[in-house]
């Protein structure tokens, strides 16, 4: 935790109300984000037991499983979420426009520019908390691989049409969530953890309710107060009147309510199974009926206030303006929906369980990448953040009060000025330490040279023309530092206009690279060596050969259960 934050969560305390941690939103928020609110059977993580799901707050779709237990019901209730997510999806997908692509020409090995297609907005799926995207997550990978009839008439157990493309999809989204910046699956808590501090622990902050309360609390109730009733106030019949954030339940709602509407719902099966005339089974038919809408009342009324606050919680967001370079991240995003929309039209077969050890190391390369492209973007794009690299010596702002020329040495001298900045702040350089700047949206580098006003000598300012009167002190008193541009200023002798500072500048620096360089280039899947596992071979196909030894199958996870 960064000493902002922790100044943040103590003024928080102090005056009962959420403090900013930025002042700007670091993440894209849709028009129309796709809302989704699970529910799952208590003790079965992978066991559904309702859904709201919708893009109208004032009109969500519920989907209930009266009976969790069935797989005939669980199936259905698959297929209703396929009914609902994969228009929205697909409402996306043929609105495009022209871009271009780096591409390797198979031919020459180089690299080209190739035109392609590139979808003008994608689908946002929002879940109330942190264990949603989990569960979506999981439904991907439980729902990707089930076979339908038309696939395969003799599977014992065939899944509704749509729902292996669905799982494909929520399997794409899910492992989407995981690269840092992404707005594609967002998790509400996340979001406002990330805008505002609480005056509770990072624990208690993921219940949506009582992070809502510090930041909105109602009346005139300080925020601990209101986090407090919404974590523990029950009405007369033990409920609680802000249910969990979704997917668990609360254990008096478990025994005192679901459970008891599940068991009538049981006995009126049974009932009917056991019907033998017309009349008689009209009767046990609509009893059946009315435990099931029984249940589905229940099930709507703990996720309702959910279903509401994750709406509140998005209002409060767009209260804020976008970050400059939230767009930047969002066409990464758009390039990774329009990526998998052409796998699937494509037909190609659905995301293994495992990567290979090739594609697991570009994912983890790719992450860490986009790391630090985020840890850059949101210090850039808000003073606040940039606060908090300031006080931890990370970057510094200062004004620039001197500019000399100087030159490299060498038979073509390329421009290398000398900045002399005057700056509050105490940043941890030392000899050559590059800083860096943003410039036209690319960072430009300078080395520290030295504390003092101004160049002393003429081994520091190379070749230059201009000449530094400065007395330099060889200590950061005075916060003054003087620093060489190395690059960005064109490839002429003179610097391109605009790429020198000029005296009066205000210039935000940081000690830590804007973009991650990238690491060695890894080689094919097919030529993954052997002390990796050598080229991935699928089951089935005519790569693999009669005597292909056949892949251990995965560890029996909690996945594995729905």
């Amino acid at each position: 935790m960064s000493l902002i934050s922790t100044l943040a969560r103590l003024e928080a305390v102090a005056s009962g109300r959420a403090r900013p941690l930025a002042t700007v939103r670091h993440r894209r928020i849709s028009e129309r984000p796709l809302v989704l609110v699970p529910l799952t059977t208590a003790g079965e993580a992978g066991a559904p037991l309702g859904a709201l799901v919708g893009t109208d707050r004032d009109a969500p779709r519920l989907l209930t499983v009266a009976q969790p237990r069935d797989r005939d019901l669980r199936f259905a209730f698959l297929g209703e979420l396929a009914e609902a997510v994969l228009p929205y999806i697909d409402a996306y997908t043929d609105v495009i426009e022209p871009a271009e692509r780096n591409e390797t020409d198979p031919e020459t090995g180089k690299r080209v520019k190739v035109e392609v297609e590139l979808c003008v907005d994608a689908p946002q799926l929002v879940v109330p908390s942190r264990p949603g995207i989990d569960f979506v997550r999981l439904l991907g990978r439980s729902m990707r691989f089930r076979r339908t009839a038309e696939e395969d008439p003799e599977t014992p157990y065939p899944a509704p049409p749509r729902v292996p493309l669905l799982g494909r999809w929520l399997t794409h989204y899910g492992e989407r969530a995981r690269v840092p910046g992404s707005s594609l699956l967002l998790a509400t808590t996340d979001l406002l953890n990330r805008h505002w501090a609480t005056g509770q622990s990072g624990l208690e902050d993921q219940h949506l309710g009582a992070l809502l309360a510090w930041i909105d609390p109602p009346g005139t109730l300080s925020g601990a107060e209101a986090a407090l009733l919404a974590e523990l106030e029950r009405d007369r019949d033990g409920q609680l009147a802000c249910p969990p954030a979704g997917p668990a339940t609360d254990p008096a709602f478990d025994n005192r309510l679901l459970a008891p509407a599940i068991e009538r719902y049981d006995r009126a099966r049974q009932e009917l199974g056991a019907a033998e005339d017309g009349a008689d089974a009209e009767e046990r038919l609509a009893r059946l009926t009315a435990a099931e809408r029984h249940i589905r009342a229940l099930l709507l009324g703990v996720m309702r206030p959910t279903w509401d606050a994750v709406w509140h919680g998005l209002d409060l967001l767009r209260q804020l303006p976008e970050g400059a370079r939230v767009e930047e991240r969002w066409t990464r995003d758009r390039w990774s929906f329009t990526g998998h929309r052409d796998r699937v039209r494509a037909g190609e077969p659905p995301q293994p369980r495992r990567d290979d050890a090739v594609t697991a190391a570009q994912k983890l390369a790719s992450r860490e990448t986009a790391l630090a492209q985020l840890a850059a973007a949101e210090a850039l794009d808000d003073p606040l953040v940039l606060a908090g690299h300031r006080l931890s010596g990370e970057a510094f702002v200062g004004e620039v009060t001197e500019v000399v020329m100087a030159y490299s040495e060498g038979k073509r001298p390329s421009p290398r000025p000398l900045i002399t900045v005057r700056t509050d702040d105490r940043p941890h350089l030392g000899e050559r330490t590059k800083v860096f700047r943003s410039l036209d949206g690319k960072p430009q580098s300078a080395e520290f040279v030295r504390y003092g006003d101004g160049p002393a000598d003429e081994d520091e300012a190379g070749t230059g023309t201009g000449t530094g009167t400065g007395t330099g002190t060889g200590t950061d008193e005075d916060g003054t530092l003087v620093l060489r541009l190395t690059d960005r200023m064109g490839r002429s002798k003179e610097p391109a206009p605009g790429s020198v500072p000029e005296k009066g500048d205000r210039i935000s620096w940081t000690l830590f690279e804007h973009d991650q360089r990238g690491g060695p280039k890894l080689p094919d899947p097919e030529e993954t060596p052997w002390t990796h596992g050598g080229p991935p071979v699928r089951e089935g196909t005519a790569e693999a050969g009669p005597d292909a030894p056949r892949q251990a199958p995965d560890p029996v996870t909690e996945e594995d259960f729905l």
